[in-house]
């Protein structure tokens, strides 16, 4: 188990129970288990996870060959049936949770399968009201479906589309999850951003900068009148067609 702060995100060790470590007392706690625990160390170094790390975000990683039941570490097999790949194992899954939370039933855990309810933003934003979840990442066929039907309270995908593990979609929940955190980034930038509030659900308006002119494309001219007014005006008939296009 690794968990991480922005010293110690890249360090991983086998077998290992958590540490003591002094988190914030209302940080959202965030476990995923993998094959791959190293994977995220790059994401953990980077906004905006580096910035709620060990304050309002605590994220540990688990391995699922640690706790496996099996000898040689195996933790997928062949599936019933016939047909290529390997299905990663339900009492493997198993032992993994009851070694890491004993009664797991109020945990609230996510199995990450294409079948899943799709991610968007308005899930993002009712996990991060939550206290405490876990991810569970699968490799090439993925689980078990008893895993989805009997350990997993939530099944999510990210996308209909097919990838090799559920490391990826992992970090695409754990980084939109986190910038949502108090601290994550200035409030301004949330502010304006596509499925926000402020801009009633919709995309983002386009965005510009220097230099005005670039091969004979023009930022439009409102933008550079200074008039805010006019600028909001824009901006938000701009969402509004984007969104409706």
């Amino acid at each position: 188990m690794t968990s991480t702060s922005t010293r110690d995100a890249s360090s991983w060790r086998r077998g290992s129970l958590p540490k003591a470590r002094f988190f914030h007392p209302a940080a959202l706690q965030i476990d995923v288990f993998t094959l791959l625990p190293h994977a995220f160390s790059w994401l953990t170094e980077q906004r905006p996870l580096a910035a709620v790390l060990g304050s309002e975000l605590d994220l540990r990683l688990w391995n699922y060959r640690d706790f496996t039941p099996l000898t040689g570490g195996q933790v997928d097999d062949e599936p019933y049936g016939g047909g290529a790949g390997m299905i990663l194992r339900v009492d493997v899954v198993d032992a993994a949770l009851e070694a890491v939370y004993g009664d797991f039933g109020s945990r609230r855990i996510i199995a990450l399968t294409p079948q899943g309810r799709q991610l968007d933003q308005e899930l993002v934003e009712e996990l991060a009201g939550e206290e405490a979840f876990t991810l569970l990442s699968a490799r090439f066929e993925g689980f078990d479906e008893r895993v989805v039907e009997h350990l997993a309270t939530d099944a999510v995908s990210i996308g209909p589309y097919v990838l090799s593990g559920g490391e990826l979609p992992a970090m695409v929940v754990l980084e939109a999850v986190a910038r949502r955190l108090p601290g994550a980034m200035r409030a301004e930038s949330a502010m304006y951003e596509s499925f926000s509030p402020s801009l009633e659900g919709g995309l983002e308006f386009p965005q510009y900068t220097r230099p005005a002119e670039f091969r004979g494309w023009q930022v439009p001219e409102v933008l550079l009148s200074g008039d805010h007014g006019r600028i909001d005006s824009w901006r938000r008939e701009q969402s509004r067609e984007r969104t409706l296009s």
